[in-house]
């Protein structure tokens, strides 16, 4: 994903929270994954060499990057 695809996502989506270096956004809109072409729920960036995510419920995730940061798009099962 290049600067300007990242930025337009990220702009249109709900800052949810930021913890470290993992960042989280709510797709309100339903756009599309870029993956997989279904709407995701949220977005979580992870900006860290390593992060440790905490999930409190059961999610399909779809992975893509940006620079060096990997991008999660969930999906609720």
């Amino acid at each position: 994903m290049d600067d300007d695809e990242f930025d337009e996502l990220v702009s249109s989506l709900t800052p949810s929270s930021t913890a470290g270096t993992v960042s989280s956004y709510r797709n309100t809109v339903s756009i599309a994954c870029p993956a997989c072409d279904e709407p995701f729920d949220d977005l979580v960036v992870c900006r860290g060499e390593y992060d440790s995510l905490e999930l409190d419920r059961v999610l399909d995730i779809c992975v893509g990057t940006h620079d060096d940061d990997v991008l999660l798009f969930t999906h609720k099962s």
